[in-house]
């Protein structure tokens, strides 16, 4: 634990800077503009790793919470609270790129094509999970419920997907091999720039969450104690 504690406080903050500035330098000087869409599509390559992450923060919430049922590990509760705060980080940059590239394509801001209504359900079930915990403190069964609903909210990410078979959308869709080499590793770098920035923002947030789970702690033992 402490060679991954000096690992993400030394290196991981560097490594994020790095990846994003190539990822930056590749979008705008060097992947081509898209040949409909033009220069809004470059857009793409901070929208879809934001969506791809903010799932991995959902998904981590939800395996954390079964931990927390099931062991009753602290750390797994932390880990989950943690996840969440750092998914509905990135989910909400998923709703606002989305909005700046669907502006100047389709015309309008926002529209109820079923990918973006099953976002906008994921965004208000973490956002009342987020709520759940901060109204709920310490309590235990209050984190028990919240865990619940980590884990249930993670249902509508495959549902998000079977929405786009079930009912036309106008929300494009990334079919294999339908893009050129370069954008395919503009955005493979984008992704994982955004993945060391999810890393080191969860490691901070997990951090916090455990010092103020600590300083609560002490904080009981000296109240006994007097």
């Amino acid at each position: 634990m402490n060679k991954f504690a000096s690992f993400a406080d030394r290196v991981l903050p560097w490594m994020t800077c790095f990846f994003m500035i190539v990822a930056l330098a590749l979008v705008f000087f060097y992947v081509p503009n898209e040949r409909l869409q033009g220069p809004a599509q470059r857009i793409f390559y901070f929208h879809l790793p934001a969506a791809w992450n903010s799932f991995l923060g959902f998904f981590i919430v939800a395996g954390a919470s079964a931990a927390f049922l099931w062991q009753r590990d602290r750390f797994s509760d932390l880990l989950a609270q943690a996840a969440a705060e750092v998914g509905m980080v990135f989910c909400t940059l998923v709703i606002i790129t989305g909005a700046i590239w669907a502006r100047p394509i389709w015309g309008v801001w926002w529209t109820w094509d079923p990918r973006l209504t099953m976002v906008a359900i994921l965004w208000m079930i973490y956002a009342a999970y987020i709520l759940l915990r901060l109204l709920g403190g310490d309590n235990e069964l209050i984190a028990r419920y919240a865990a619940v609903l980590g884990i249930v909210g993670v249902l509508d990410i495959p549902l998000l997907y079977v929405a786009v078979k079930l009912w036309r959308g106008i929300h494009p869709k990334l079919e294999r091999g339908g893009l050129p080499p370069e954008m395919i590793f503009t955005l493979l770098v984008c992704t994982g720039a955004f993945l060391c920035l999810f890393a080191w923002l969860l490691w901070l947030r997990l951090r916090n969450l455990t010092l103020r789970d600590e300083v609560a702690v002490l904080r009981r033992q000296v109240l006994v104690v007097s």
